[in-house]
């Protein structure tokens, strides 16, 4: 008997012990994972910083949409690595960098190509042209009348009669230019709308037809300036009769 309580007393004993033992290794099993997603944590933080940083500098409301989508999908794994800590982190990594690759020689092309700029950014539209608002460009915008006077009211402006020209930015922000009061409408010239004539040696033939001009008038006008290759301008606006002309570097 006394024997059968010994064995009794042992076996619990044992049992006690791989318990205690099975508590351990789980703490610290329950311990690495802490400590690794606390360290994956501060090193995608910084991994996703210095993507950003070489990605270029941008604000929030800036954003293109491809911009947006390689952010989104970044941050997306992030936070498929930090709740994955088994996973190898050279799977996210790659990624990543992948994608910044990719946005980088988008970016590239964009600065070279005016087409592959527009495709990738889009391009302004005027939504209010000499105070008349143009329903056509709202339309191809899917831009309404309530999302055009909440912006306009961000901008302290009651009353749509007063804007001369408002220009829906790619970026979704609304430039706004106000009508002149009289005393200043006498004085100067009637308003218009400082578009940009030529954009890295391509005539803006949208842009001459909302200033009442054409290519012809622009050729003829450079030409008188001595300048006789467009492809060699990088930017041409006019603005009151005087012409600003900057030439592509060489």
């Amino acid at each position: 008997m006394l024997q059968f309580m010994k064995f009794i007393v042992l076996k619990k004993t044992n049992t006690n012990l791989a318990l205690f033992r099975s508590l351990v290794r789980e703490g610290r099993c329950v311990m690495e994972e802490n400590v690794m997603m606390i360290v994956r944590t501060i090193f995608l933080y910084i991994t996703i910083l210095f993507i950003f940083r070489v990605m270029g500098k941008r604000e929030i409301g800036e954003l293109s949409v491809l911009d947006l989508v390689v952010f989104i999908m970044i941050a997306e794994m992030a936070v498929v690595a930090i709740e994955n800590p088994k996973d190898p982190l050279i799977h996210t990594l790659i990624p990543m960098f992948l994608l910044m690759g990719i946005q980088i020689f988008l970016a590239y092309l964009s600065l070279k190509n005016q087409k592959i700029r527009h495709l990738i950014d889009g391009k302004p539209s005027v939504i209010i042209n000499n105070g008349k608002i143009d329903e056509k460009a709202m339309k191809k915008q899917r831009y309404n009348f309530d999302d055009l006077l909440v912006q306009l009211r961000e901008k302290n402006i009651r009353n749509v009669a007063d804007v001369e020209f408002a220009i829906l930015e790619p970026s979704g922000k609304l430039s706004v230019f106000e009508k002149k009061r009289d005393e200043e409408a006498e004085e100067g010239e009637q308003g218009t709308l400082h578009l940009p004539l030529i954009l890295d040696g391509v005539i803006q033939d949208e842009h001459l037809t909302k200033i009442g001009q054409n290519e012809f008038w622009l050729r003829q006008k450079l030409r008188e300036l001595g300048y006789k290759e467009t492809k060699l301008i990088s930017f041409c606006s006019y603005d009151s009769g005087v012409f600003f002309i900057d030439i592509k570097e060489e």
